[in-house]
């Protein structure tokens, strides 16, 4: 963006000396955003696959007692749930085993206070 506002200002603005001066410091600019924006893409790994699951929220399809089917993101998934579960309440994904979620239930609003 900085590069073509220069190149711009170069071309229908600015004198002679200072044409050139927009254009290297729109071409420096340009170098920092890049540099600056490929160092903070790879700062943070992007999480895929069962890592990105683990902590989300599913709902009990079938109920877990203490095997069932949850829905995650609208897919069905076989479900291990020791602590057991009804149809329609809430689970977090603990880990996974396999092609089974193992889950436990979330709070409750009267468990809360």
């Amino acid at each position: 963006m900085a590069l073509t506002v220069a190149i711009i200002l170069a071309l229908f603005f600015a004198p002679w000396p200072w044409n050139l001066i927009a254009v290297f410091g729109g071409v420096g600019i340009e170098a920092v955003e890049l540099t600056w924006g490929l160092r903070l893409a790879r700062r943070w790994r992007p999480q895929t696959g069962a890592e990105a699951m683990i902590g989300q929220v599913a709902e009990v399809v079938v109920p877990c007692h203490p095997n069932g089917t949850v829905r995650f993101r609208g897919e069905l998934w076989a479900a291990r749930c020791p602590e057991g579960a009804d149809a329609g309440e809430s689970v977090r994904i603990e880990r996974l085993a396999g092609l089974t979620l193992v889950v436990v239930p979330t709070l409750r609003e009267t468990e809360r206070g």
